[in-house]
């Protein structure tokens, strides 16, 4: 039985990739902060249903002692290091906090690995946001990085970190270059949750509007459930490799809002209120995924479509709320 370790393993796709190994026949293991433990309900709900069938240990990815010791303890076969302050601010007010959680907790896991069990092999999440403001697009696994964001440039800087630890050390680390996903599960400070969960509210009578800025802004989205398959996909390769993962599709608010009332007869219009005060910056260059290799070396492709996430997402706070009455 392989043993696998997970950080973040308490949010969306630390869920849905635990439901996956599990289905593999996997060992699985969970580092979570203590906090988290002490208020299950709250902090781990998205692990609800697996609870019983996973260990977790409390640990802080910024302290390589912690990380050292429970490395050292469960000899893991493969490392999913998917823990990151994941939220993106364009403002750099959370610049420091950002920089220490995802810089020090990568150069911490890998330190770990390479000194408590060098033949785990790691997944390292990298994102789109590392491309920022893209000279090209679509963007594959040679476009130039060019980050505007504090979390982006936290990223490219773990990318680099994994990159050095493969070739300093010979490890098998990789990293999985991600492009937006969603699923029911993402937190409501995003804006995918935000909209289908006021849609919920809306159609409830529970709220008559939902504030947002840019609408005609555009994302490559996908489903949370699909990208894990692919993450688990690196790690079976002979040699590792770093992998842009994305549906190759742009979409923008306007289209998800549309999507999201329609499904319950109601005009977005009618709903959204454009304020200035959640206004992005808009890319020069439309940021799309090019998973060509993805393709190629995984056998990967998306299963779910942007149509069939939005409505899984709708429906799926539609629900939640009919059963808190």
């Amino acid at each position: 039985m392989k043993i696998a370790l997970i950080t973040g393993i308490s949010g969306q796709d630390g869920s849905y990739l635990t439901e996956y190994l599990l289905s593999k026949g996997y060992e699985v293991h969970g580092l979570v902060r203590k906090i988290a433990l002490e208020d299950p309900s709250h902090r781990l709900w998205r692990l609800k249903n697996v609870f019983d069938k996973i260990i977790l240990h409390a640990a802080n990815i910024e302290s390589y002692q912690s990380i050292f010791k429970i490395m050292q303890k469960i000899k893991p076969d493969e490392c999913y290091h998917l823990a990151s302050e994941s939220f993106v601010s364009y403002l750099f007010e959370d610049e420091y906090s950002t920089i220490k959680t995802n810089i020090n907790g990568i150069h911490n896991i890998l330190s770990s690995l390479k000194d408590a069990c060098p033949e785990c092999k790691l997944y390292f999440a990298g994102s789109s946001e590392m491309f920022g403001n893209a000279e090209e697009s679509p963007q594959n696994e040679k476009s130039r990085f060019n980050p505007r964001s504090i979390y982006g440039i936290s990223k490219v800087a773990g990318y680099q970190l994994v990159k050095n630890y493969r070739n300093q050390y010979g490890l098998f680390t990789c990293s999985g270059i991600l492009f937006n996903h969603e699923s029911p599960r993402r937190g409501f400070e995003f804006v995918t949750r935000k909209i289908s969960s006021s849609i919920a509210r809306i159609n409830k009578g529970l709220a008559n509007e939902i504030r947002l800025g840019n609408i005609d802004s555009e994302r490559d989205w996908g489903f949370s459930g699909d990208y894990v398959v692919a993450m688990h996909s690196m790690l079976q390769q002979e040699k590792p490799i770093d992998v842009v993962v994305a549906t190759g599709q742009s979409f923008s608010v306007r289209d998800f809002l549309k999507i999201g009332f329609d499904e319950v007869g109601l005009n977005y219009k009618d709903y959204v209120k454009i304020d200035n005060r959640f206004y992005r910056p808009s890319e020069k260059v439309k940021l799309i995924g090019d998973a060509s290799k993805a393709k190629k070396h995984l056998n990967w492709t998306p299963t779910i479509n942007f149509q069939e996430l939005v409505l899984m997402m709708v429906k799926s706070d539609i629900d939640a709320l009919q059963e808190k009455n």
